[in-house]
């Protein structure tokens, strides 16, 4: 049973690998920052998740930290890839031209229309 779980565990790590790459190759290859953004986080978390979920099967006994790291992975790479993305638009980092809508920008005409009318 514990050869089975090892196999499996490695695969699953070689399979995190592969989205880590993946990922890494998405930051080369997607046209503008908000894309890059949204390509690396996606893959580097599930990359980081199948990677510790292996290491978890290979080696039982680190469980505790495994867990911990997985559960500070999902929580922070999502939250820090939206706060980057917010301020690389605040700041104006302009999008791709094959951008079909700008919804935050959008959002936030109408949040500067709202607050004029309570103003005045």
């Amino acid at each position: 049973m514990g050869n089975i779980l090892e196999i499996i565990g490695a695969v699953l790590v070689l399979l995190g690998s592969v989205f880590l790459f993946l990922g890494a190759l998405g930051l080369v290859r997607m046209p503008d920052l908000y894309n890059r953004i949204q390509a690396g986080t996606k893959a580097s978390t599930l990359g980081a998740f199948l990677t510790l979920f292996g290491l978890l099967l290979i080696i039982p006994e680190w469980w505790g930290k495994l867990v911990l790291l997985m559960t500070f992975i999902l929580i922070t790479n999502p939250v820090s890839s939206h706060v980057l993305a917010r301020a690389a638009h605040y700041i104006k980092i302009p999008l791709t031209d094959k951008t079909v809508a700008d919804l935050l920008n959008k959002e936030e005409t109408t949040y500067k229309v709202n607050e004029e009318i309570k103003n005045e």
